[in-house]
């Protein structure tokens, strides 16, 4: 074959060999002999092979687990808490210069900040202030993510275990609460029954007309049930009744 075709292919070779696409979503850092030359922007690229590499960074925000940690809270009980962090990359050359892994760097700092974070605090804080917790995490995470060119968007506290017999305790303490509140309220109905009752009592003895309409009514209530006998052992008329009027 001819050389001069050869030369052309293994030429063209070359040239298609160092075209590189970047999508919009990521940002990728060149290095020439293994120095850090400058970031390439989105679309067609063209590196020199063998000469010149790149390394791509994903530029959207990322999420990363925090595995389960084991916690003793400050009122010395034990139990594992995992989140979620999400960041993103603002500098891509800080990002892959200033630290060798950037996703498994964070993820300690997360899973120690949780440890320490709640491990300052009472069961009860963490159960009931979740969001709060977190932003103590992400405030102390970002701190050292800064110098990284990396921003941590947010702190999520996504699951909480307990050992089974807090869980029990727990449920028995809440059975305990809605029982008091049902007896509370059972108990403030009664107190409202009871006044109306008494309203009604006075405003029914200022008549005697109403007191006589009142016996016919509860006479006529019992009746209907069809299986009782009512006897009146002396007219209705000799009942004593009270003829005092209230002032």
């Amino acid at each position: 074959m001819n050389p001069l075709i050869l030369f052309s292919l293994g030429f063209i070779v070359f040239l298609l060999s160092g075209i590189r696409i970047i999508f919009e979503y990521k940002r990728a850092l060149k290095f020439r002999f293994g120095k850090y030359i400058n970031t390439l922007q989105p679309g067609f690229r063209w590196i020199i092979p063998l000469v010149e590499t790149i390394q791509i960074v994903d530029i959207r925000v990322i999420t990363i687990n925090i595995d389960s940690q084991e916690v003793m809270t400050e009122d010395n009980v034990p139990c594992s808490i995992d989140g979620v962090v999400f960041f993103k990359i603002i500098d891509p050359e800080k990002a892959v210069l200033e630290v060798e892994e950037y996703k498994f760097a964070i993820m300690q700092l997360a899973q120690a900040a949780l440890r320490d974070v709640c491990g300052k605090v009472e069961l009860d804080t963490i159960l009931s202030k979740r969001e709060e917790i977190g932003k103590n995490i992400k405030r102390i995470v970002e701190k050292e993510t800064e110098s990284w060119g990396i921003i941590i968007i947010d702190v999520k506290i996504k699951d909480i275990q307990l050992p089974e017999n807090m869980r029990r305790m727990m449920a028995n303490q809440a059975e305990a609460e809605r029982s008091r509140r049902a007896r509370i309220i059972l108990a403030l109905a009664e107190e409202q029954a009871a006044e109306n009752l008494l309203a009604a009592g006075k405003l029914i003895d200022k008549s005697p007309s109403a007191i006589k309409l009142r016996l016919y009514q509860t006479l006529a209530n019992i009746a209907a049930e069809k299986n009782s006998t009512i006897l009146f052992p002396f007219p209705e008329e000799v009942l004593p009744r009270n003829t005092k009027k209230d002032e």
